[in-house]
């Protein structure tokens, strides 16, 4: 899932400024990066040595909420000084209030990016207001009929100026089936060469940081269900990041080159009994994968400093067939 909207000038035809997707798909000559994983520096004290900490939550509502699930996904959230959250298939009940109402003692809501079951909002501390300079959101639907069902695919996505940092955080939702691999990395392009293009100026700086996160779908290749549950129950499930697709399709250049995530080392977070924290007990006895994702950029590490604290499953949480994912970011501003 690489890049997002962010765009390079290319050269001049016709006396037309062609526009260039970064990041899904980098240039043709850019080197093959892949993925790069990154384990995580632990320790966060919130303190002035970086500029802006934010807590990254993506979560596959499959339909339903209740505000206890809801309090448990936010958690104490209250030195963030901005929360991220990207929702999937939302429930038509407002989860817009009850994620206010959960923040209420420390943050305000900034902005928010809706596409039906689709759904991305911004917090921030209290008083951070003080410190846009600009938001924008905007959104992208793929494929056809799942609007019709309001479990919409696609991506929305806001770009926000925030203390002199330009970032963008995309959430998306991806087409499933273990098949659907090539599906999977078509969508990410068009939502990355789609996102901001009505209003896309051509001499504009693109996004220092860009973020994506969501239900990407991507699935476990070339392993049996029982083979790999039996690898998770042993608590020897970073073995399995061998066969997960979308590491497999970085590396093949196909998306999310240069692209940074924490180490895998939580369990694969789909699919589970409703209910409950075992995995898929249906007929179809899914493989077990990691179809929750979060994934960050940053385009001049010469002028930002991004440190990975925290990349995890968050496994308290029953009443979908997904668990939810955390990361916390930290960004520095290098001022020299």
């Amino acid at each position: 899932m690489k890049g997002s909207c962010c765009v390079i000038p290319a050269k001049r035809r016709r006396g037309r400024m062609k526009r260039v997707p970064v990041g899904v798909i980098d240039n043709v000559d850019a080197s093959h990066e892949g993925i790069k994983t990154v384990e995580l520096i632990n320790h966060c004290d919130f303190s002035d040595s970086s500029d802006v900490c934010v807590s990254i939550i993506t979560w596959n509502m499959n339909g339903q909420v209740r505000y206890e699930d809801v309090r448990k996904l936010v958690g104490k959230e209250w030195k963030y000084e901005l929360v991220v959250i990207g929702l999937q298939e939302v429930p038509r009940r407002n989860v817009s209030d009850l994620l206010e109402n959960a923040l209420i003692e420390s943050h305000v809501l900034l902005g928010k990016a809706v596409m039906q079951s689709l759904q991305l909002y911004v917090f921030g501390l209290k008083n951070s207001e003080l410190y846009i300079r600009e938001l924008k959101v905007d959104k992208q639907g793929v494929g056809g009929c799942g609007g019709l069902i309001r479990r919409k695919k696609g991506g929305v996505a806001i770009r926000i100026n925030y203390k002199g940092i330009h970032m963008l955080f995309i959430s998306c939702h991806l087409s499933a089936h273990a098949h659907n691999v090539e599906e999977r990395n078509s969508e990410l392009r068009h939502i990355s060469q789609s996102l901001f293009s009505k209003s896309w100026n051509p001499y504009a700086k693109p996004p220092q940081v860009t973020v994506w996160l969501g239900d990407l779908n991507y699935r476990l290749e070339g392993i049996n269900t029982f083979p790999a549950r039996n690898l998770i129950h042993r608590n020897l499930h970073r073995l399995l990041t061998s066969k997960d697709q979308l590491l497999q399709e970085a590396e093949r250049g196909q998306v999310f080159n240069g692209y940074y995530e924490g180490t895998l080392s939580f369990k694969p977070t789909y699919k589970y009994d409703v209910g409950t924290s075992e995995y898929d007990t249906s007929d179809k006895v899914r493989v077990p994968a990691w179809t929750d994702r979060i994934l960050y950029k940053v385009e001049d590490k010469d002028k930002i400093d991004a440190t990975l604290h925290l990349y995890e499953s968050i496994e308290g949480i029953h009443s979908s067939d997904h668990k939810p994912v955390k990361a916390h970011l930290c960004l520095t501003l290098n001022k020299s």
